[in-house]
């Protein structure tokens, strides 16, 4: 569990950095750290994925993990980890949050890009 601690840990403060720079107008390294604390928090997630009973600390970190791709425009990637939260029992109003996600930012991003993957 410590691991995924570290990993969420660094996400975080990814994203602090992230956030920073595109208060900069540095739109090019806020997306490049974005996409670092995605990697970071993916691998958070991916640790917990099998671990049902630890809810909703796995299911917190796939919606946060799917977020960031999202801002990466990582579609597909963000699908699977809402599909893979919502497999396992989170709580209704985490599961309410990651259903809006997936239509309101996912099909609707891939709706505008004219995507069907």
């Amino acid at each position: 569990m410590k691991d995924v601690e570290i990993l969420h840990r660094e996400a975080m403060e990814l994203v602090d950095q992230a956030f920073l720079a595109r208060q900069r107008g540095d739109a090019t390294a806020a997306l490049e750290l974005t996409k670092a604390a995605f990697s970071q928090e993916q691998a958070a997630a991916d640790l917990v994925a099998n671990l049902f009973d630890l809810e909703p600390t796995r299911s917190v970190l796939h919606r946060s993990a799917a977020t960031l791709a999202v801002e990466c425009s990582f579609l597909r990637e963000a699908e699977k980890l809402i599909g893979r939260a919502l497999a396992g029992n989170p709580p209704d109003d985490i599961a309410d949050e990651l259903r809006d996600l997936l239509i309101e930012e996912v099909y609707s991003r891939r709706q505008a890009i004219g995507h069907s993957t």
